[in-house]
Parts: C-alpha cells; sequence; structure tokens
C-alpha cells in the first residue's frame, strides 16, 4: 500500500499543532518531509509516525536535543543513556506526583481545613520545621 502524501496544514491538524511546530523540528533537524515541485512539505505516514513519536516524547518531558538522539540512528549508546537519563526523571516525577496525590486526599479528608494548621502535614515536614533537614534532603531520603 502506497503512502499518501499530506500537506503541512493537514498534518499539524492530525497531532493538534500549529505549522510553526513542524518547520521548528524541521528546523531542529528531527524531520525532512518530502517536497513538491513548488517546495511545499508533504509529510508521508513515516513523518507522521516520527512526530507521533516526537509529541508523546515531549508529553513525557524530554528536550527536542534527547528526542533528536532518540530518531538518529547513529547513537546507539547515546540513545541508552538518554533512555536511563528520561527513565529515572520519570520515576522521580512519578514519586512526586505519587506523594502530591497523597497530599490532596489528606487535604479532602481532613478536618483541618487549613493545610498549613493540619497536624499530620505537619508531621511529614517535622525535620525541616526544626531544622534537622532542608526540604531537598528531606525528598531525597523519601525516595524509594
Amino acid at each position: 500500500m502506497k503512502s499518501s502524501l499530506r500537506s503541512i496544514g493537514d498534518t499539524a491538524a492530525r497531532f493538534g499543532l500549529e505549522t510553526h511546530v513542524l518547520r521548528h523540528w524541521e528546523d531542529k533537524g528531527l524531520l525532512a518531509p518530502a517536497r513538491d515541485g513548488a517546495d511545499r512539505r508533504l509529510y508521508g505516514d513515516d513523518d507522521l509516525v516520527r512526530i507521533a513519536v516526537i509529541v508523546r516524547s515531549k508529553a513525557a518531558g524530554m528536550t527536542l536535543d534527547q528526542i533528536g538522539v532518540l530518531l538518529a540512528d547513529d547513537h546507539g549508546s547515546r540513545r541508552h543513556a538518554v533512555l536511563q537519563e528520561h527513565l529515572a526523571d520519570l520515576d522521580r516525577r512519578m514519586e512526586e506526583m505519587r506523594r502530591s496525590r497523597a497530599m490532596a486526599v489528606h487535604a479532602f479528608e481532613c478536618e483541618a481545613h487549613d493545610m498549613t494548621r493540619c497536624p499530620g502535614f505537619r508531621a511529614t515536614i517535622a525535620d525541616v520545621l526544626d531544622g534537622s533537614s532542608t526540604w531537598s534532603a528531606a525528598i531525597a531520603q523519601a525516595r524509594p
């Protein structure tokens, strides 16, 4: 089955993007769409897959430089390093989200209507309050 080619406007609309975003990604070397006789960009199925990788990776917090390494054919060891770094970042962010959710659930259920007065929340930051720890140290210690 032959891939049909799409305009930049149609391609951008499929992903909910502005056309300038696709041009920027092309300038960064992430995309290389075909061109017609009038030098208009034409996107095929392979381009759509690359765009989907970029969109998903950006949503997961990756930079365009990191995504460029993922999409390159010649960076095997760098690719693994970027992915390991990204997985560690995802784990850290997921743990932060877990703690934020726990705090929101506690606040919802807490009778102390004011989180700054809540004894349960204050207990979780007692070491920061008494000066025996810093916020960043307390966060690092709570990591699995």
